[in-house]
């Protein structure tokens, strides 16, 4: 995935442009090779959802909390790595007739929890 801001960012339309022709019927799970960036499936209609997740996240894991011991690469990591945990790191999402079977209103995230995270790489694997 190229870089992201940090926030919440719908992926869906990238993910499916690179999995090319899927089988009739199985189920494709998504993993992010990284310990500061999650994925998730939600909302997909309203834009307020991921500024009010961004508002959520932040509260559970504020910047600078006084305690915070893991700091070496600056103050967005460790409540970045403690996101990432409840974000989690796969997703995974039913195939049937040859599409991901998502509710209407439901698509897949990249929820970037750096403030300058980089590139993220993504593994997806396909089962029919």
């Amino acid at each position: 995935m190229p870089p992201f801001s940090r926030g919440f960012h719908l992926i869906t339309r990238e993910i499916t442009s690179q999995l090319g022709t899927l089988p009739d019927s199985g189920l494709l799970h998504l993993f992010i090779k990284h310990t500061s960036a999650g994925l998730a499936i939600n909302e997909n209609a309203d834009p307020t959802v991921r500024t009010d997740f961004e508002l959520f996240f932040n509260k559970l894991a504020p910047e600078n909390m006084p305690g915070i011991l893991h700091t070496l690469e600056g103050p967005d990591d460790m409540p970045a790595h403690i996101k990432s945990v409840l974000s989690g790191s796969s997703v995974s999402i039913p195939i049937k007739n040859g599409k991901l079977s998502l509710g209407t209103w439901q698509g897949i995230y990249l929820c970037e929890f750096r403030n300058r995270g980089g590139r993220r790489n993504l593994v997806a694997t396909i089962i029919s």
